[in-house]
């Protein structure tokens, strides 16, 4: 009895340990991914495994990322495979403690890492809403013996309560971060995002775009501005500034090289069309470009790619000025 005592103290000093740098990385603004190891070490301790992991569902790209993941590099998977995938499936707690048995075992990592699993627990993690958003997943228990489903469910149901927590946080950080129609980024993620080095901003935005409203109706506007949206996101970080103004970030490049790209993003648009029910529906944009002046606040660079938006607006629209 004094042995288990012991170890129990040892196991709560560690607990401590672990919570008070996770109270430590929390209070800084960019730590969330330390908070996420802090978090998958608070499992991995609580049901004494010798790997622990915390997987992000993206629901919308229908896979499964961990966020954090001791003893391993980041992993990404269907989220219809694997054990991850059936415990998010069928909403419950899966153990197994002979996992190259087990049907919906994925062996291609030990594989490839040479590493032997011999038991699993997986545990679904929900938001405040009771919405499944993740997993926490616990490997090879030591000492042998395999997973409890009682007592392992039990402890390690703390470790997925504050991270359900802060996984919240964090996608509503995120979805915060994202225009909802398009699918970019916005102002506040790009006030986010920003570094201010060495590049250039290149400014644009549909011409006429309130005759396509008044001609064809906003669910045509909407479609027209997702249509754009998608031809300027394969071309650096672009973010919509406001209704159908988009932004485009591009680290390291000089004006020539943000005036080149911006002219062949605007043959592009001119070129495509945007289909919406049955109609076919042809926009141009109008594009400033500015390099990045590091003296400068972003708002001020923005306004300096913004006046030459404006000239390429008064100039005839459906051109590049820079």
């Amino acid at each position: 009895m004094a042995d288990e005592k012991i170890s129990a103290e040892e196991m709560l000093n560690k607990i401590f340990s672990i919570m008070q740098s996770l109270y430590s990385e929390m209070s800084r603004r960019k730590g969330r991914e330390k908070v996420f190891e802090i978090l998958a070490e608070l499992g991995r301790t609580l049901v004494d495994a010798d790997r622990a992991s915390f997987w992000r569902w993206d629901k919308r790209a229908r896979l499964l990322k961990t966020t954090a993941a001791t003893g391993t590099q980041q992993i990404i998977i269907s989220d219809k495979t694997g054990l991850v995938g059936q415990a998010l499936a069928e909403n419950r707690v899966i153990i197994t403690n002979e996992p190259y048995k087990h049907p919906k075992f994925n062996a291609e990592v030990d594989k490839k890492t040479g590493y032997v699993t011999k038991s699993i627990l997986v545990m679904p993690v929900a938001n405040c809403r009771g919405e499944i958003i993740g997993a926490y997943q616990a490997i090879n228990k030591l000492g042998g013996g395999g997973f409890d489903e009682a007592e392992d469910t039990k402890r390690l149901s703390i470790a997925a309560f504050v991270c359900g927590l802060v996984l919240e946080s964090d996608i509503f950080l995120a979805d915060s971060e994202h225009d909802k129609l398009t699918g970019l980024k916005n102002r506040f993620g790009l006030h986010s995002d920003y570094r201010g080095g060495q590049g250039a901003l290149i400014i644009c935005d549909i011409d006429f775009f309130k005759k396509v409203n008044d001609t064809f109706g906003h669910n045509a506007g909407d479609a027209v501005l997702k249509h754009a949206a998608k031809i300027l996101s394969a071309h650096g970080n672009v973010y919509r500034w406001g209704g159908e103004e988009f932004l485009i970030v591009l680290e390291g490049a000089n004006t020539s090289e943000a005036a080149d790209l911006a002219e062949k993003i605007r043959r592009a648009i001119m070129n495509s069309v945007c289909l919406f029910d049955d109609k076919k529906i042809s926009v141009t944009m109008s594009f400033g470009v500015a390099e990045i002046n590091r003296a400068l606040s972003l708002e001020e660079n923005i306004k300096v790619a913004d006046e030459r938006l404006y000239r390429a607006k008064e100039t005839g629209r459906n051109r590049v000025v820079c």
